[in-house]
């Protein structure tokens, strides 16, 4: 990726000099606005909305004074998933939107994300022009004066639009379903309990009471065990766990059970087929979901396509083949029938509509696929090191690789890949015996840090 984009945005430690701080968001705010809207004609409009961090505040005034400053009306949407901006910005007819959230990391973390006006994340051309922009100063922006300079908006009537629009995804009615929901303390705060309810669950709710430095701490989708425990403790038939910018969903069986990404995937993907809606019975994946996912395909005759790690890269297969199901282990799912985007609260309410119309419990419908024993394990290395053209220059490493690969070929699966903004090399083992793969990912890690450090 690029200088100052990763694979989800700008991302960073909020206010800390070198990282996100408010003068970076306003040269954020003032290029992407330019690049994103210089063939809108006048007073293009740019949605804004942010999760619950403290530190939204200070980074929203400084990229909305970036927005104004090259003449583009910025509508302030507050706190607000961000999947809702990618929906506003097509139903509402806005140029540009962007989100001020740094999804499932922890408080002291933000980030700054763009859609275009069709409701997409930016595509790597665009971001690298709005980086040359900010770094290389490579293109001369104009500042507008007087009556053209840019002015704001607050409208407080568009979190409720896109409850709306979450609802209309789904023609069930959930009488009768006790869905036990936790808000991770941030923006699935204000949307999820509400649509729910609306939709008629009996819902009960944890952690959704945010004060700007509680969002994701021990709670939402990267802490499932609050969740699982207050299921059985409330008797509820489901459980959904959201993170910090809602974009993705976990769930949590009636038994207090994990269903992670590929599970969900698995429940709507086999109901999708069985209804004649899964485009040539494909779901799109990543190379890091489950073996077990891969042999539930097989078994049902689901073709699933692996791409690499990433949402942006699962999205771009789906584009590209006309596929509408696709996401990650992590609960990124993507249904591009209703979004452009992952959409938990809209993931969320696809996977309760099946669970309502087939009368199945969800520890039936999710065991459909079994899950195979996985490890996966962090190397420390040299961030200059990590990528795989450089760690195969060491004969042992390479060897070690190629041992692994011919020794879990038929029954399990080796995966290795650098982390796109640690210096780390994640390595990863699948097989049916959990101590011998454990022991034989910590071989492969030490033997990395070793080498590489």
């Amino acid at each position: 990726m690029g200088r100052l984009f990763g694979t989800d945005g700008v991302r960073g430690v909020a206010n800390k000099d070198g990282e996100l701080t408010p003068e970076l968001a306003f040269k954020i705010g003032k290029a992407g606005a330019y690049v994103l809207t210089e063939t809108c004609g006048d007073k293009p409009r740019i949605l804004v909305g942010k999760d619950t961090r403290i530190s939204g505040g200070i980074l929203e005034s400084a990229l909305v004074a970036g927005i104004c400053s090259v003449g583009a009306e910025a509508v302030l949407a507050g706190v607000i998933p961000t999947p809702a901006i990618a929906h506003l910005v097509r139903s509402e007819g806005f140029d540009a939107g962007v989100m001020i959230s740094a999804s499932h990391n922890p408080f002291e973390h933000n980030g700054i994300k763009y859609f275009s006006g069709s409701g997409y994340k930016l595509s790597d051309e665009i971001e690298n022009r709005i980086e040359s922009i900010i770094l290389d100063n490579s293109e001369k922006i104009e500042s507008p004066i007087g009556k053209n300079i840019g002015h704001i908006t607050i409208d407080d009537s568009l979190v409720d639009k896109y409850i709306k629009f979450a609802e209309t995804t789904c023609d069930t009615v959930f009488d009768g379903i006790k869905i036990a929901i936790d808000c991770a303390n941030g923006a699935s705060s204000v949307t999820a309990k509400k649509a729910l309810e609306e939709l008629g669950a009996e819902v009960c709710v944890i952690n959704d009471s945010p004060n700007g430095i509680n969002i994701n701490e021990n709670c939402g989708s990267t802490h499932l065990e609050n969740l699982a425990a207050f299921v059985t403790e409330c008797g509820a038939y489901v459980g959904l766990a959201f993170d910090g910018d809602a974009d993705r969903v976990l769930a949590v069986d009636e038994n207090g059970h994990i269903v992670d990404g590929d599970k969900i995937m698995t429940v709507i993907g086999l109901d999708m087929k069985k209804n004649g809606k899964l485009p040539d019975n494909t779901i799109v994946a990543t190379v890091m979901s489950n073996l077990g996912f891969f042999v539930m395909g097989e078994e049902n005759g689901i073709n699933i396509k692996r791409t690499k790690v990433g949402d942006r890269y699962v999205l771009e297969e789906m584009l590209k083949n006309n596929h509408l199901i696709g996401g990650e282990q992590s609960g990124h799912v993507i249904l591009l029938e209703h979004n452009t985007t992952g959409d938990g609260l809209v993931t969320g309410i696809q996977l309760v509509s099946v669970l309502k119309h087939s009368g199945k419990r969800l520890s039936e419908l999710a065991s459909a696929m079994q899950v195979y024993p996985q490890v996966l394990i962090n190397a420390s290395v040299k961030n200059e090191l990590k990528n795989e053209e450089n760690y195969m220059k060491f004969p042992e490493i390479k060897q070690a690789i190629e041992a692994l690969e011919s020794e879990f070929k038929d029954t399990g699966r080796v995966l290795i890949r650098p982390s796109g903004t640690e210096p780390l090399v994640r390595v990863m083992i699948e097989g049916k015996d959990e101590n011998l793969i454990e022991k034989r990912a910590r071989e492969l890690a030490n033997l990395f840090e070793a080498k590489l450090n």
